[in-house]
C-alpha cells in the first residue's frame, strides 16, 4: 500500500463492516443452509430484520438485504441515537469533507478484476424480486457519472434488469440528472461512461439519493463526516468509492431509449409500466475478494416501511420538515413521515400551539417546501403521532371537513402515482386536527383517562380538603387516601345537605353558601347544543 493510502481504513464503511454492526444490534436474520434465487424475495419480505443469505443462489454467494430498513439501522449508520438523526444529518451536509484518490493497487474493490470477453454479469445474484417484473434485477446499484459539457460529477441510484453476459437493461425515465447529462450524450451521438457500486454503506445512499447544485461526488464523504477514499476506474475515467463491495463499469449505448425494461415493483406499491430506456455494456467487473453481495427490498406494497427507499427517505423528509416548521411555528414537537403511505407522500406533525392559525401555517409551509408530500395532519403536542389509535381518535374529534380541510389544486405530484391516472399535476390536502386555539384547559376537550391514585393522604376530611382549594372529585379521593372513594361521595352528601357544597362548570367541588340539599353552581355551566336551549 502506498504512504498517502497508508493511514485510511478500507473497512469503516465497508458495507460488510456495517453488517457486523447489525448483527451486534440483533438487527439480522440469518440463513446459513442453501436458498434458491428465486426464494431469496419472499423470505426478504416475510421479515422485519435485514436479512443475510450465507449461501444464495448456486453459487452460493453471501448475499445481504434491508441494511437501511428501519430507523434503527439508519441510526447507526450515522454513529447517534434516532432522536438526533435530523441534527447530525444537517451538520455532515453542512460540513465538506474531502475526497482521496487511491491507485488500484491499494483500492479493496479491485482485488479481483475481471474485463473484456472473461465479464459474466449471469454469474451476479439478479434475483426475480415482484411476481410480474420483465426479468431478474439487482437493486442495489449506485451510479456514477460525469456531465462531460460541464465536467460535473454525478451520483444516483439505479435498477439493472439482466439481458446477457454483458448487457442489463436500467431505468433512466423519470427526470433526474442522469437523464439530462444521458440523453445530451445522445443528441452528440456520444456512449455515456458509467460505474456502478454494488455492495454499498447506507450512507453513499444518502449521498446518491441527495440532488444538489455541483459536484455530487463528495456528497460520499460529506455524509460519512470524514476523507473518502475514491479509485479511478479500470475501462472509463470515472471515480467510485475505493471500499466499496463491487463495482460494474461500461456505458450507456448511443441509441437511446431502444429497448423494452419493465415491468418493476415501485416505491408506491405498484407496478412500474414496461417502458423504452437505454442499455447498459458492462467492459469491466472489479470486487473484493470476500465480497459481499447486495439486494434492497423496494417497491413490496403493505412492507413499504422495511424498504431501504422509503427509511431513508421518510428520514431525509422528516429532517427537513422539522427545519422548515421552526421557521413558521413557535413550538413544533414533532415529525413523523408514514413510510406505509405509496411514495412515502403522508406526514404527520405535532406542534404546541401558540398563536392562532399556526397548524395551518404549517401545512401551508410544509407544501411549499417538500414536493413529495400529498398528505398532512397537524395534531397538538398531547398526540403521539407514532400511535395509530391516538391519531385516529384525535382524527375523530378535533376535525371538522367544512373548517379544518386545506384543498391545493392544481400542483405538480409524484410521476409515479396512480391516483392522478396519468394527470402531470393533482391535489394535495392538509388536516388540522389540533383543538380551537384559546380553549385550553376546558374540560369538554380534555381527553379523559383512568386516575393512577398515589394513595397518600393529605388531608383528614372532605371539608378539610375543600377549604384548600377546590377539587375534582378523584383528587379529593386521592388527597384523603381512600382506596375506596364511596364514602367520599357520600360526605360530600353531606356538605350538600347542609347547604355549603358548590360545583363549577368542570366539575369541581367548592365550599360555598347554598339552599340546603342543593348543589350551587359557581360561575356558568358550559351550553350543550346538542341539549337544546
Amino acid at each position: 500500500m502506498s504512504s498517502a493510502t497508508a493511514v485510511i481504513d478500507f473497512d469503516k464503511y465497508r458495507l460488510r463492516h456495517f453488517v457486523d454492526q447489525l448483527l451486534d444490534l440483533g438487527e439480522v436474520e440469518i440463513h446459513e443452509r442453501p436458498v434458491p434465487l428465486t426464494g431469496v424475495s419472499s423470505i426478504i419480505e416475510g421479515t422485519s430484520k435485514a436479512v443475510l443469505f450465507k449461501k444464495a443462489g448456486p453459487e452460493q454467494v453471501e448475499l445481504v438485504a434491508k441494511t437501511a430498513g428501519n430507523r434503527k439501522r439508519i441510526a447507526a449508520a450515522f454513529g447517534v441515537s434516532e432522536d438526533k438523526l435530523y441534527d447530525e444529518y444537517f451538520r455532515r451536509l453542512a460540513d465538506p469533507q474531502p475526497l482521496v484518490t487511491v491507485p488500484s493497487a491499494d483500492a479493496p474493490v479491485h482485488q479481483i478484476k475481471i474485463t473484456g470477453k472473461e465479464v459474466d454479469l449471469s454469474k451476479l445474484p439478479f434475483h426475480p424480486q415482484h411476481a410480474y417484473d420483465g426479468s431478474c434485477y439487482l437493486s442495489a446499484a449506485i451510479d456514477y457519472t460525469v456531465d462531460s459539457a460541464t465536467g460535473r460529477r454525478n451520483v444516483g441510484c439505479r435498477r439493472l434488469s439482466l439481458r446477457n453476459r454483458y448487457e442489463t437493461g436500467t431505468n433512466v425515465t423519470a427526470p433526474s440528472d442522469l437523464k439530462r447529462i444521458y440523453t445530451a450524450s445522445v443528441a452528440r451521438g456520444e456512449k455515456l461512461p458509467i460505474t456502478f457500486t454494488v455492495g454499498a454503506h447506507p450512507l453513499d445512499f444518502f449521498a446518491a439519493t441527495t440532488r444538489q447544485p455541483g459536484d455530487e461526488l463528495g456528497l460520499i464523504a460529506n455524509f460519512r463526516g470524514e476523507p473518502a477514499p475514491v479509485v479511478k476506474s479500470l475501462t472509463n475515467d470515472i471515480l467510485v468509492p475505493a471500499d466499496a463491495e463491487m463495482t460494474l463499469e461500461g456505458y450507456l449505448d448511443e441509441r437511446g431509449y431502444v429497448e423494452p425494461e419493465g415491468p418493476y415493483g415501485e416505491y408506491m406499491g405498484y407496478y412500474g409500466a414496461i417502458h423504452m430506456d437505454p442499455v447498459f455494456h458492462c467492459t469491466a467487473i472489479t470486487m473484493r475478494s470476500d465480497v459481499l453481495h447486495h439486494t434492497l427490498l423496494h417497491g413490496s406494497a403493505f412492507v413499504l416501511d422495511q424498504t431501504d427507499s422509503a427509511t431513508i427517505s421518510a428520514m431525509r423528509t422528516e429532517a427537513e420538515a422539522m427545519r422548515i416548521l421552526k421557521g413558521v411555528v413557535r413550538e413544533p414537537v414533532a415529525v413523523y413521515l408514514r413510510e406505509v403511505s405509496g411514495g412515502c407522500n403522508t406526514l404527520r406533525v405535532s406542534i404546541r400551539q401558540r398563536a392562532y392559525g399556526e397548524a395551518k401555517q404549517a401545512i401551508a409551509a410544509l407544501f411549499g417546501g417538500i414536493l413529495r408530500l400529498k398528505h398532512i395532519y397537524i395534531f397538538d403536542e398531547d398526540i403521539d403521532i407514532h400511535n395509530d389509535r391516538q391519531v385516529d381518535w384525535a382524527l375523530g374529534t378535533r376535525f371538522q371537513a367544512d373548517q379544518d380541510l386545506v384543498v391545493l389544486q392544481g400542483i405538480l405530484g409524484m410521476t409515479m402515482d396512480p391516483s392522478l391516472n396519468g394527470r402531470r399535476t393533482g391535489a394535495k390536502s392538509g388536516f388540522d386536527c389540533t383543538k380551537p386555539f384559546g380553549r385550553e384547559g376546558q374540560l369538554p376537550l380534555t381527553r379523559c383517562a383512568a386516575k393512577v391514585f398515589t394513595g397518600l393522604a393529605r388531608y383528614q376530611s372532605v371539608e378539610q380538603a375543600l377549604t384548600a382549594s377546590p377539587m375534582f372529585f378523584a383528587d379529593i379521593v386521592e388527597s384523603l387516601g381512600s382506596d375506596d372513594g364511596r364514602e367520599i361521595a357520600c360526605a360530600l352528601d353531606d356538605l350538600r345537605q347542609a347547604g355549603r357544597l358548590g360545583r363549577d362548570r368542570d366539575g369541581r367541588y367548592y365550599l360555598q353558601a347554598a339552599k340546603p340539599g342543593s348543589t350551587g353552581i359557581v360561575g356558568e355551566l358550559y351550553h350543550d347544543p346538542n341539549q337544546g336551549a
